[in-house]
């Protein structure tokens, strides 16, 4: 009778244990779904409009501390595009406090003459404590119903960003 009850009692707890194992099973199962949903998800967004041009970031110094940071990028509006707005965001991971990002817009399509391109759009905004910035502008308008394409087409977008040069040097 012992060995029975032995043998039922490593039986209850093999049962306990590989329900264990099935429930740990079942949630390592799931995070694994959505966690390959999500790299999916990464990897095949296309919805972007702006892609980096290689080696197209300069930093020109203002003084031996500071320089301003260039990045060109591409950016294109799909004929069909029915959004609204675009957006230029980023983080500088060594920005100056109190000096803003300025985000140029220029049309690849309209060429001015003397310029390589055509100027289209100016504006400037402010960094966040972290270090982000965001800016949004109109790429669609509505005038009485009918809709005006502001953005359509190929344009090259400049951003300068106020950076220390040496960022990891301590002050004496």
């Amino acid at each position: 009778m012992t060995l029975a009850v032995l043998t039922l009692m490593n039986w209850n707890k093999s049962f306990k244990l590989n329900k264990e194992i099935i429930v740990m099973s079942k949630n390592v199962m799931f995070a694994s779904i959505i966690a390959s949903i999500l790299f999916t998800t990464v990897l095949a967004n296309t919805n972007s409009f702006a892609e980096p041009i290689e080696s197209q970031t300069e930093i020109t110094p203002i003084n031996n501390s500071m320089g301003i940071e260039k990045t060109t990028l591409h950016m294109y509006i799909p004929k069909d595009n029915k959004l609204p707005w675009g957006f230029v965001e980023g983080k500088i991971s060594n920005h100056v406090v109190d000096y803003p990002v300025i985000i140029q817009i220029f049309d690849n399509d309209e060429i001015i003459t003397g310029n390589n391109i055509g100027a289209v759009h100016f504006a400037q905004t402010t960094v966040n404590e972290d270090g982000s910035y965001e800016y949004k502008f109109r790429v669609l308008e509505s005038d009485q119903g009918k809709i005006n394409k502001i953005f359509d087409g190929s344009y090259t977008v400049k951003i300068f960003k106020v950076v220390y040069l040496y960022p990891n040097l301590d002050a004496v």
